[in-house]
């Protein structure tokens, strides 16, 4: 695995310098990108490059960075482009997370550090938290140091009430059963034709109606800009601990808030001042959590973070599945990546983003992909249709698509 010390970006030779301390080459998917002119020079470097497997191997035996540079594009800002030839299949690039948080509902089965899915459960308390390894829980003391001297009770109830992740499921296939919902998912058709279901009414009777409704709303996006306070706390705590930079996520696109949306963050701007002024933090360490800190991060959180949903997970049946789908339950937590978040959107991807069983990332090549070619990732489920996509992408990240397929109407 390749080893990145510094990841640096140059704009028309001014240099815009990020340290991703011990962070892997992430794989990066970028929602909203910088403007700039087309005539505008950036490039991607890396500094320092290692390989973490073998100490004793010699320079001339280490992995090549990953075939990729950051451009600027002609409509969509940054991008993301092949230096070589990638063949169908080749993982381009891994990246671990700047930071990442499970979910509430995931926070006793999974590692509190790198989300990897626990067997069993050690911990004394309902809302305990527990590491994998070693080595997770060393890593851990970045944020959780800080972390433990706090009451997050207030908090994180604030978190469960305005907290509804992004399901991205296939559409309906089959037109009979359109009147559910467009949005209810490729899952529930295989379920319906598992269970010889002939209608709408059928599928709602065995998954329960309000599981579709919760379905529809999570997919419509209805969170408001509420998504993600619990990255904030997290990057909050590795602030005051000193293991980042209060401006470590600067580098990536923001998202473009209502003054709604700014009012409805407060609250948990509130919340969060609060527990650190609690705990007898004291103020130098806090300085930087202004209000405008709060909400300058959240914003690049709300479109650049990943929902991670692990390869790994095991249902029993589909049934089990689309309902765990359903309620949210095959997410662990979220997460936010440097190098991913410079990777546009595309609805015929040519790559695309994984998590087998941690949040460490990985890009794969969906296709052949040749040298100069940009690598694109689909921000959210490519099988739905043309209205569907858009509306989401519309309502969710806030611009049109102009990709192929969408001028073609498909």
């Amino acid at each position: 695995m390749i080893e990145v010390k510094e990841l640096s970006f140059y704009v028309q030779g001014s240099r815009m310098s990020h340290s991703v301390l011990r962070c892997c080459y992430s794989r990066c998917q970028s929602r909203y990108k910088f403007l700039y002119s087309q005539s505008t020079v950036v490039s991607f470097s890396s500094t320092a490059v290692t390989t973490t497997s073998n100490r004793n191997e010699t320079p001339s035996s280490r992995p090549a960075p990953p075939p990729i540079r950051v451009a600027i594009t002609e409509s969509a800002g940054r991008g993301v482009f092949a230096t070589r030839r990638i063949g169908a299949g080749d993982t381009i690039h891994t990246a671990k997370p700047i930071a990442s948080h499970p979910s509430l509902s995931a926070i006793d089965t999974v590692c509190y550090f790198c989300l990897k899915r626990m067997k069993t459960f050690t911990g004394s308390e309902p809302q305990g938290v527990s590491f994998c390894c070693e080595k997770c829980e060393k890593s851990s003391k970045v944020f959780y140091d800080v972390e433990k001297k706090a009451d997050w009770l207030a908090f994180d109830d604030y978190c469960r009430l305005n907290t509804q992740p992004i399901i991205t499921l296939q559409p309906l296939k089959l037109s009979k059963y359109q009147d559910i919902s467009d949005w209810t998912g490729f899952l529930v058709t295989n379920v319906i034709e598992e269970k010889n279901l002939e209608t709408s009414a059928d599928w709602c009777k065995v998954v329960g109606l309000d599981r579709v409704r919760a379905l529809e709303k999570e997919v419509m996006g209805r969170t408001e800009g509420m998504k993600y306070p619990l990255l904030v706390k997290r990057l909050a705590c590795m602030v005051i601990s000193g293991g980042a930079q209060a401006d470590i996520i600067d580098i990536l696109q923001p998202a473009s808030l209502t003054p709604e949306m700014i009012l409805k963050m407060e609250e948990g701007f509130r919340l969060l001042r609060s527990a650190f002024s609690k705990a007898n933090i004291r103020d130098e360490h806090i300085s930087f959590f202004t209000k405008d800190w709060y909400t300058a991060v959240l914003a690049r959180i709300r479109i650049n973070a990943f929902r991670i949903e692990l390869a790994g997970g095991v249902y029993e049946d589909l049934l089990s599945l689309a309902a765990a789908s359903v309620e949210a339950e095959s997410a662990v937590g979220n997460a936010i990546y440097m190098l991913p978040s410079l990777y546009n959107h595309d609805c015929d991807p040519n790559t695309h983003i994984i998590w087998i069983e941690d949040a460490e990332a990985k890009l794969k090549a969906l296709r052949d992909i040749e040298e100069g070619e940009e690598l694109r990732i689909c921000y959210i489920d490519a099988s739905m249709s043309y209205d569907a996509r858009q509306n989401i992408l519309s309502r969710g990240f806030g611009f049109k698509c102009n990709c192929q397929r969408c001028l073609s109407g498909d």
